[in-house]
């Protein structure tokens, strides 16, 4: 009964670190990600799509991404989306594709990328506190139950703090090794 508590309660953690993950290749650090462009959905008959299930995307070189729609009649409403979204690049498109040529990232973007990812992975170690509240409200309920003893409620407790706080060092971990990536040159 316990170890479901604590199995579900790692999961749901592991869950959040995952996601941090996910949101730290949004920031663009020196060298461009095609997932700057996950975000962005362009108008395809009438369905807002991303611009991955209509396009081939790939990086040339550390600057320059590529984007080669399946349907040439989207190049047009493609380079709207991609300036609308204000990512940082000019679309340049012909009727072959589209091509975005980043600027070297300045001292104060890649700061700015700190602070984006800090704020990420705050957001990231609320959500999970938020997880050791539910399994500690889950073994109170227990306790309360008279399913288990006050001391097994206690070394419960002290089991979920161990499990949150592992929690959060992947999480600093995370955006330490983040913060070193934006601000390596």
């Amino acid at each position: 009964m316990i170890e479901d508590i604590y199995n579900s309660t790692k999961e749901h953690m592991s869950k959040s670190i995952e996601s941090l993950g996910r949101k730290f290749t949004t920031i663009r650090t020196g060298k461009v990600n095609t997932s700057i462009l996950d975000n962005i959905s362009v108008d395809y008959y009438g369905t807002m799509t991303p611009i991955a299930q209509v396009a081939n995307i790939s990086t040339l070189d550390a600057t320059t991404i590529s984007i080669d729609p399946f349907d040439k009649s989207l190049i047009k409403d493609l380079s709207k989306a991609i300036s609308d979204a204000n990512i940082g690049a000019t679309p340049n498109d012909d009727e072959n594709g589209i091509k975005l040529f980043f600027a070297p990232m300045t001292m104060d973007q890649r700061e700015l990328g700190v602070k984006q990812a800090k704020k990420m992975t705050d957001e990231i170690k609320v959500a999970i506190r938020n997880n050791r509240k539910e399994g500690n409200d889950k073994i109170k309920k227990l306790f309360n139950n008279k399913d288990i003893t006050e001391d097994e409620n206690k070394q419960a407790g002290d089991e979920i703090q161990k499990i949150t706080d592992s929690f959060i060092a992947q999480a600093d971990e995370n955006l330490k090794n983040k913060e070193k990536e934006l601000l390596t040159v």
